[in-house]
């Protein structure tokens, strides 16, 4: 007889979603006031304009307003009318994050954006394998490869957190005030907030994902 649990490991979870390796906490179903609240502020910032201003232009209060993009109270259909109005989008449009469809972005093999730096980063290729995610955080992954002209550079900064896992060639790769060898299978994580890049191009060409991540409001 097979032995179903081993020695140690706690019983499975009664539940019909699965569970990964990650401790990201499960996803929450949404709630149509949470749904109307994400939305309403998600347009809101499109358009650049505080709560007072969108309370002023749909005729309502601040406080209310503040209270529907969060989520805790249910607008009447004329508040959900006047907001609207206010934004300048069919109502429905209020309704759309209440959707249960997910964003997903699919991207087929070396058919990813293509991106060529010139000067300092000539023989830098980035090819963007995944964008058009919503939501508050932006990822961008991309398929890096350095070619044989390559330069180093080492003074790339911007906001968020990247992670770099190498897949050919070797590198020494600086962040602030260190250097890491890396080579396929090797992978790095850091604050990108720091000056950071290929400082030393031992094996060429080489290729590698860099996945960053940052606050949209960063931008």
């Amino acid at each position: 007889m097979v032995e179903r649990k081993a020695r140690g490991m706690a019983a499975a979870p009664e539940s019909d979603d699965y569970i990964t390796g990650s401790s990201a906490p499960a996803a929450s179903a949404t709630t149509l006031e949470q749904a109307l609240g994400v939305q309403v502020r998600a347009l809101r910032r499109q358009l650049d304009l505080t709560v007072s201003d969108l309370a002023g232009a749909a005729g309502i209060s601040v406080g209310m307003l503040s209270k529907i993009e969060n989520g805790q109270i249910s607008p009447s259909l004329s508040t959900l009318q006047a907001i609207a109005k206010a934004l300048n989008v069919p109502i429905t449009t209020l309704f759309t994050a209440f959707e249960e469809t997910r964003d997903c972005s699919f991207v087929k093999a070396r058919q990813g954006v293509v991106i060529e730096r010139r000067g300092t980063k000539v023989g830098h290729q980035y090819e963007l394998l995944g964008h058009g995610l919503g939501g508050d955080i932006v990822v961008e992954p991309y398929f890096i490869t350095l070619s044989e002209e390559a330069a180093p550079h080492t003074g790339f900064r911007h906001a968020g957190v990247e992670f770099i896992y190498m897949l050919t060639g070797e590198v020494l790769y600086r962040h602030a005030d260190r250097t890491y060898h890396l080579r396929p299978g090797d992978s790095l994580m850091f604050d990108s907030g720091a000056a950071h890049g290929p400082e030393e191009l031992l094996v060429r060409p080489m290729t590698y994902l860099s996945v960053i991540v940052y606050n949209r409001q960063a931008r």
